[in-house]
């Protein structure tokens, strides 16, 4: 953990918080940290700074905090993304999380496995878990916007037009004879599909809606490459 993230229960007064949890356990014995010692801080949603351990014991550590920094600027990017394989979701969304994505909109595509949406990896609680670890991997407390939409078409013609009328759009495909962008200075709505693609119906939906089909070589990327690879293009 590059920095511990905090919760509004973790706090016992405006500025000292108890972890007995896994966040503990990393302090006290990844960064073997004693009393005196600084650590690096962050408010869910809100701001980051440091800490001071004032007392840790086998059960917990209570720590004086000062929060006094802004997290880092989301880019202007969300990702629609079709529904991954259930072992990959876990890589996925943290790295979006690492990334600063600002919104994730996961939705349905013809070759994804109608069983995939019953996975556990899917619940609350793990999605919450995932998003976590990219922001303490990259020092934020601001998650992206997560939501789920499992029927493809009325997504595509009752929320798609809204969400990106003042943005790009841009749908990564094989097939594209287009490459990718490089350095925008816009907004920017991705679609990335599953493994094998968008189905050419699909990829003519989201051109309807104004994307444009652009490609990343003669390579074909895995998913959480191919979403870094173009991040790092387009900004």
């Amino acid at each position: 953990m590059n920095l511990i993230i905090l919760f509004n229960t973790d706090f016992t007064s405006d500025n000292q918080v108890t972890l007995t949890d896994k966040r503990f356990e990393h302090i006290r014995d990844i960064h073997q940290s004693s009393v005196g010692d600084s650590v690096k801080l962050g408010q869910l949603n809100g701001m980051m700074g440091t800490g001071t351990i004032t007392v840790i014991t086998d059960d917990r550590v209570d720590i004086e905090v000062t929060l006094d920094q802004d997290p880092p600027e989301k880019l202007p990017l969300k990702i629609i993304l079709a529904l991954p394989r259930p072992k990959m979701i876990r890589r996925i969304f943290r790295s979006i999380a690492e990334l600063g994505i600002e919104e994730l909109i996961v939705i349905n595509s013809y070759k994804v496995e109608k069983s995939f949406w019953n996975s556990p990896a899917l619940t609350d609680k793990k999605v919450e878990e995932y998003l976590m670890a990219g922001l303490q991997q990259a020092k934020d407390t601001v998650p992206p916007k997560v939501s789920f939409k499992r029927l493809f078409k009325p997504f595509m013609e009752d929320e798609l037009p809204a969400i990106a009328q003042t943005s790009r759009g841009i749908i990564a495909h094989p097939s594209s004879d287009k490459p990718c962008p490089h350095t925008i200075n816009e907004n920017a709505v991705l679609a990335i599909g599953p493994e094998g693609g968008f189905t050419e119906y699909e990829v003519n939906k989201f051109i309807e809606a104004g994307f444009e089909s652009i490609h990343l070589g003669k390579r074909i990327l895995r998913v959480e490459n191919a979403i870094a690879a173009i991040t790092s293009k387009l900004y």
